[in-house]
This record gives C-alpha cells, sequence and structure tokens, in this order.
C-alpha cells in the first residue's frame, strides 16, 4: 500500500471516529467548540514548534496559512450554524460535497489536471452525497440549513487548496500538525465570539465527556494532518473524495451498530453509490 492510501486509512479511521462521538452529543454544549479547544491543548504546542523549526518561511506559505485559517473559520461556523436547523445526517453530506467544487477551481487556478476516472469517480461519490443528503430530514430543515452548509462547503475548498498549496514548504509530519493548529485556534477563537454573541457567554452551557475530549481533539487534528500529507502525492480534490469513505463507514456502522434504522435503504444505496464513486476514483 503507497504512502498516501495509509495516510488516508488512517485519517478515515480517525474522522469516523471523532464524528460518531460528536454526533451523539446534544448541540447545546457546542461539540465543536470542545473537540477544537482539545486539539489546541493535546497538540498544537509540539505542532508550532515543529512547524517554527522546520518550515521553509516564505510568503507564499504565510499566504496559504492565512487563507487556509480564513477557510477553516467559514467551515466551522458555517457547519455549526447548519446544525442548528438540520441534523447531521443531512448537514455533513452536503458539506463533503466540496470535492467538484475543489476539482474545478484546482483547474482553473492552479493548472492542476485530473484524469477522466478521477473526474468520473468525483461525479459519481458526490451524487451519491446528495442523495445521502436527501435522506437526512424534511424541506423544511433543508431550506434553512443549505446556505450554512453550501457556506461551510465554500470553506472547505478554499482550505484545501490553500492546503495543497503548502505542502511544498512544510517538510515534517508536525509540521503540518501546526500548521492546521493556526487555523484551528481561529476557529475555534471565532466560535468563541459567536457564543458570546449569541449566549452572552464565553463557556458553553454544558460540557462534553473528558474521553470525547481527549479523543476527539487528538482525531480531529492529526487525520486532517494526514489528508495534508496525502496531498503531497495526489490532487486536493482526489485526496478530499477519498476522505468521503469515512461517510460510507460511519453509514453502515449507523445501521448496523447504533440501530439508527431511520430510511435505511435508502441510506445503505446512497452509501453504496459513494463508493461506486471511490471505485472510479482509484481505477
Amino acid at each position: 500500500m503507497s504512502e498516501a492510501a495509509l495516510a488516508l486509512a488512517a485519517s478515515v479511521a480517525m474522522h469516523v471516529t471523532w464524528n460518531l462521538l460528536v454526533r451523539r452529543q446534544p448541540q447545546a454544549s457546542y461539540p465543536l467548540w470542545w473537540v477544537l479547544l482539545g486539539h489546541l491543548v493535546l497538540l498544537a504546542p509540539a505542532g508550532w514548534f515543529c512547524l517554527w523549526r522546520d518550515a521553509a518561511w516564505q510568503p507564499a506559505l504565510l499566504g496559504a496559512m492565512l487563507l487556509s485559517a480564513s477557510g477553516n473559520v467559514v467551515y466551522f461556523i458555517g457547519l455549526r450554524k447548519a446544525y442548528e436547523y438540520a441534523p447531521v445526517a443531512l448537514v455533513y453530506p452536503l458539506v463533503r460535497s466540496s470535492p467538484l467544487l475543489i476539482a474545478l477551481w484546482s483547474t482553473m487556478l492552479l493548472g492542476e489536471t485530473l484524469r477522466p476516472a478521477a473526474w468520473a469517480g468525483i461525479v459519481v461519490t458526490v451524487s451519491g452525497l446528495l442523495l445521502l443528503a436527501l435522506a437526512g430530514t424534511g424541506p423544511g430543515a433543508q431550506r434553512r440549513a443549505l446556505p450554512w452548509a453550501l457556506l461551510a462547503m465554500l470553506g472547505t475548498s478554499l482550505y484545501s487548496l490553500s492546503d495543497k498549496a503548502a505542502t511544498a514548504y512544510l517538510d515534517s509530519f508536525w509540521a503540518l500538525v501546526g500548521y492546521l493548529s493556526v487555523g484551528y485556534a481561529a476557529s475555534w477563537l471565532a466560535l468563541t465570539l459567536q457564543l458570546r454573541h449569541e449566549q452572552g457567554r464565553w463557556l458553553p452551557p454544558r460540557r462534553i465527556r473528558w474521553s470525547l475530549f481527549v479523543i476527539g481533539g487528538v482525531c480531529v487534528g492529526l487525520s486532517y494532518a494526514l489528508v495534508i500529507h496525502a496531498m503531497r502525492f495526489l490532487p486536493a480534490a482526489e485526496v478530499v473524495a477519498y476522505t468521503n469513505a469515512g461517510i460510507v463507514v460511519a453509514s453502515v456502522l449507523s445501521i448496523a451498530v447504533f440501530r439508527e434504522r431511520e430510511q435505511w435503504r435508502w441510506r445503505l444505496a446512497a452509501a453504496g453509490v459513494v463508493t461506486l464513486g471511490l471505485f472510479l476514483l482509484a481505477g
């Protein structure tokens, strides 16, 4: 198995872990706020030290870092607001439909070229994600959540392209962790200010379990650092599309293990379409 494939497999496993844990928490506890704080406490200090030591400091890296931090802020704010109106089952597949947008931007702005099989795989994968989102909830919730989910998708495409560009200046894995920790710190601060504006408080009204704080904090950082590492070897759109294998795994686990049986046939069929797209992408 190639280094990129190993990185993506480990990333998907971590991503599924922390997302399944977070989706079972009440939104009143602001789980994204706690998970980002866990990353900043547990991993960011070591990452920032390695970033300072190992990075090839150039204006292009600083520009990529600024764009990535902005994209992360847009992503986390859009994601949290979308979750106010619709469940994870609707919102997250919409947000994860970003590979098509990333592919279009990367070809137009970065001059990347994708194989015909990659285009076909991305289109089929995104189609499966949209089918999965349709099983999420009714049209009222879709209308309210859609603008925020699209905003989160835009943020994903922005930080994915800037992260791809940053890999040229970051040789070590822990420098990647430090690089993305800058964006996570900006996102956590933005969520804190949003919490203060909406509820007049600096801390969420409820805490999450320490196990989720630790596991989520570790997985949210390392999983995406592995994604950026895989971008050293593959186009950004392909890498992000491959990570949608996590949605297939999470869908199957939610049906088989957590007994979430609502529209399970539809969801399983949609996961099958995503899987077909991943096979086309690898072809």
